[in-house]
């Protein structure tokens, strides 16, 4: 396999670009004060032209860009969804992202496309398949891209990996970086009963290229079971923040997007949450001179 070197993102506080901040965006880089990186879905710009690609390429102007894609199904059994690749590529050798990213999950099956990031067994076949579909999109894209740890809510009976082996496994393989969403860790530690200092630890951090924090919400059912469901509208939380700097003081700093997808909240407080991260960064910083 052969990929361009990635281009990498700064070590900074990142917020995920919607519609209702552009002009927040811009107007706080002309002061000067702007955040330093922005996170998009490639899959809100497959159109050819129009409003959405006139923001995007005035922002592309001045900030490095992640584009985060959940639309490939690379987990899907009969392969990646190649509608999704065909427009995505041109999409990344028009703006040129700093990362490309996807998810440990499929969403498709024959001609069913469904709206979520459904789980897959962690088997060796799997890994295999995976790994095929990893290639097969650095191929296209000549470049290497990241692959992040999914939110989940059951684990199969017939797994043969836990998941950071899993996702180590596919790193080393295929030559792919690593997303780590640290809220997707506590949802699963949450649903399925694993420790989430254990996980992280676990996970190659020579792999991850970029971080996710984010919050989420717990369902207490009658029997007292709780079951934890990624939102992606609710603030980031404190175990969130606590596994974060736990990471981060071992690993030293990388990109941390801020995930706000739903519920997106005033561009103030969106901003309050990222200058956290960077005051944990500023700290790691500090602590590896």
């Amino acid at each position: 396999m052969t990929t361009s070197p990635a281009y990498g993102l700064p070590a900074r506080g990142g917020i995920g670009l919607k519609p209702e901040h552009f002009a927040d965006v811009l107007a706080a880089l002309d002061r000067g004060t702007g955040v330093a990186w922005a996170e998009v879905h490639p899959q809100n710009y497959f159109g050819a032209g129009g409003p959405p690609h006139r923001w995007l390429s005035a922002m592309a102007e001045r900030l490095p860009l992640s584009f985060h894609s959940v639309g490939l199904s690379l987990g899907s059994p009969t392969g990646l969804n190649e509608r999704e690749l065909d427009q995505l590529a041109p999409l990344v050798d028009r703006y040129r992202p700093a990362m490309v990213s996807d998810h440990l999950s499929w969403s498709e099956i024959g001609n069913e496309r469904f709206p979520d990031l459904l789980p897959f067994p962690m088997t060796d076949e799997s890994l295999a398949h995976f790994a095929v579909q990893v290639d097969r999109v650095q191929e296209r894209l000549g470049r290497t891209i990241l692959i992040e740890n999914p939110s989940r809510v059951l684990a199969f009976a017939g797994d043969a990996y836990d998941e950071p082996d899993f996702l180590n496994a596919l790193a080393h393989r295929t030559g792919c970086g690593l997303l780590l969403d640290i809220n997707n860790v506590i949802v699963g530690a949450t649903n399925l009963g694993f420790d989430p200092v254990r996980y992280i630890a676990k996970v190659d951090a020579g792999k991850v290229g970029e971080l996710h924090v984010a919050g989420h919400t717990v369902e207490v059912h009658e029997d007292g079971a709780r079951i934890a469901i990624d939102d992606h509208g609710s603030p980031v939380s404190e175990q969130c923040w606590s596994l974060l700097a736990f990471f981060l003081d071992s690993a030293g700093p990388r990109p941390v997007l801020v995930e706000r997808d739903n519920a997106v909240p005033p561009y103030a407080e969106l901003v309050a949450e990222v200058a956290r991260a960077d005051a944990l960064l500023t700290r790691g910083l500090a602590n590896a001179a």
